[in-house]
């Protein structure tokens, strides 16, 4: 992977990754497949909305189907026929998501299978080994992703661990040719957060996420947690703030100066119905849109708002057609590609504040009443 900005705009800056499977322009939102596959719609699809990289779970994937049906296939890339950049996840997120199933100790993670409740260990090195069997472009280290309401002390010895799993993932890697990504921790404390920061630029990797946000704290915390430990991460290196996915949240963290983000809430919503758009969420569930005949935006020009009103969209979601859950997902994910694409725009023009603040107020205006 090479790293390239090519402009800036206060804090924040627009680049690209360059791999072997193609190139990533920056600032990026990676859809997620968790299990190989974005829910609802084809690799085709997702390439379509300008989707350029996705990410996939190890954990899971390890789970269902198992990694040697994968390596049958040659690799994750041609198993779900993504040709493009693959990020994966090395598990780490499922130390948080799944606590009442793990129990987590100096050499890695035990864990009952959510699938069938069968023992699961995780190491930091069995991590990198899995990742480099799915030849994934993009692989993170093995962490423990900190609850916001871990005291002081738990926040210190958890990101002390990470910092040994990730020296252990630093060594596993060896000649392997994909990216590694290591993890910032430290809970709510900025101070751990950049003691944590410091010493994994010491270790050396080729990216740095910012792990552990985004899971209770309030946005004004979360943002300070931000700039304190950016100000600590190499200039010259991604970064990449972990399940960050409200188009707000995103924005700000690019004025801080991140490159990459991920999450699920652009499909997950649009299985509930909720439609992002330039004022807002609209929620094609309402009765309003009864009768509706526009499109869900008529300044997208996704697949869904050239084809179909607001009116069928409700329909087929009040009869449950899956159908509906596809339409739906292809505008979420094409509105997320379009304001990374609008972000790029404004930061290379040297206009990225004024974009922010008009973004800002579009997002203030209730999109129930104006739409």
């Amino acid at each position: 992977m090479q790293f390239a900005i090519n402009a800036r705009d206060g804090a924040a800056r627009c680049g690209c990754l360059m791999f072997a499977r193609g190139t990533v322009d920056t600032p990026a939102f990676m859809p997620v497949g968790t299990h190989g596959a974005v829910k609802a719609i084809t690799p085709e699809e997702v390439r379509a909305s300008g989707a350029q990289i996705i990410l996939s779970n190890t954990f899971h994937l390890m789970l269902r189907p198992g990694i040697e049906i994968i390596c049958q296939h040659r690799g994750l890339h041609d198993f779900m026929q993504w040709q493009g950049p693959i990020l994966t996840d090395s598990g780490g997120y499922q130390t948080f998501s799944l606590a009442s199933m793990r129990k987590i100790s100096e050499q890695g993670v035990a864990f009952k299978s959510p699938v069938d409740g069968d023992d699961i260990f995780l190491s930091p090195e069995l991590a990198i080994e899995i990742q480099q069997q799915l030849d994934a472009d993009v692989i993170m280290v093995l962490d423990e992703c900190t609850a916001h309401t871990a005291t002081r002390v738990q926040a210190l010895e958890s990101m002390q661990l990470s910092l040994r799993w990730a020296q252990r993932c630093k060594d596993a890697q060896g000649a392997h040719g994909s990216a590694l990504f290591g993890i910032v921790q430290g809970g709510r404390y900025p101070d751990l957060r950049k003691q944590c920061a410091q010493e994994l630029v010491e270790t050396g990797f080729s990216g740095y996420a910012l792990g552990g946000l985004c899971v209770g704290e309030e946005p004004s915390e979360r943002e300070a947690l931000l700039e304190s430990t950016l100000q600590v991460l190499p200039a010259d290196r991604p970064r990449y703030m972990m399940g960050v996915g409200k188009p707000q949240d995103i924005v700000k963290a690019v004025q801080c100066g991140v490159d990459m983000f991920d999450c699920v809430l652009p499909t997950r919503n649009a299985r509930t119905g909720f439609l992002y758009t330039r004022t807002g969420l609209l929620r094609i569930r309402n009765s309003r849109y009864q009768k509706d005949t526009r499109p869900v935006d008529e300044n997208c020009a996704c697949y869904t708002c050239r084809h179909y009103s607001r009116a069928y969209l409700r329909h087929l979601d009040k009869c449950g057609e899956i159908l509906g859950a596809r339409l739906n997902t292809i505008h979420n994910l094409h509105y997320f590609q379009d304001l990374m694409r609008d972000i790029r725009q404004a930061i290379g023009d040297g206009h990225f504040a004024e974009y922010s603040r008009e973004f800002y107020r579009m997002q203030t205006l209730d999109t129930e009443t104006v739409a």
